[in-house]
């Protein structure tokens, strides 16, 4: 990550103010950016229980002119093929022609005394880049409820490439706030590649 760039240190200040294994984070984040100016970032760090234990991670998006990076850190316990804890760390770099949608989900209080500008209480980013789909099937039937006929299968796919919740209450405003700047800048480049 170009050091000069105020988008690049904004994105280096917010993962070292994750507090999540910044180092490894960042060397993740910059080995895949490279040299491309940074247009927009969000850092999500999340704490989640998995039974007897507690797990952190963090995600981190980047938008560059031409890409979209995703890269997701992982902390593992020590088992039965290490010793010791360990992280792991992911990027994917996707095309922003690849990207064929990016729904933003805003969940807001008092919906009757909305007054334009008020954050959202939660939000939730999902994009769709073809990578990972979810395919929810039932059996099919008929209008006839005494017939034995096997119809087959009825179903929907849906795009589950990515889907990240942030919340006022859990991350706090300024990432809220974050994540709408983000999703904004990803459909507005999204857009500009369908021209």
């Amino acid at each position: 990550m170009a050091k000069t760039s105020t988008t690049t240190q904004g994105l280096r200040a917010a993962i070292e103010r994750s507090g999540y294994y910044p180092a490894l984070v960042a060397e993740a984040v910059e080995a895949a950016v490279g040299g491309e100016p940074i247009r927009s970032y969000l850092v999500h760090q999340e704490t989640t229980f998995d039974q007897n234990e507690v797990r952190r991670h963090v995600t981190v998006l980047v938008l560059t002119g031409n890409r979209f990076i995703v890269s997701h850190t992982d902390e593992q316990a020590a088992d039965s093929t290490s010793p010791t804890p360990y992280a792991t760390t992911s990027t994917e770099s996707v095309k922003l022609g690849r990207i064929s949608s990016v729904v933003v989900s805003r969940v807001v209080a008092n919906p009757e005394q909305y007054a334009p500008g008020t954050l959202p209480r939660e939000v939730v980013l999902t994009i769709g880049w073809g990578a990972v789909s979810r395919i929810d099937l039932e059996p099919a039937a008929c209008g006839d409820p005494n017939c034995e006929a096997d119809h087959g299968y009825t179903g929907n796919s849906t795009a589950d490439d990515l889907s990240l919740r942030v919340s006022e209450a859990g991350d706090g405003p300024e990432t809220v706030r974050q994540a709408l700047v983000f999703a904004q800048s990803l459909s507005e480049a999204t857009a500009d590649v369908a021209r």
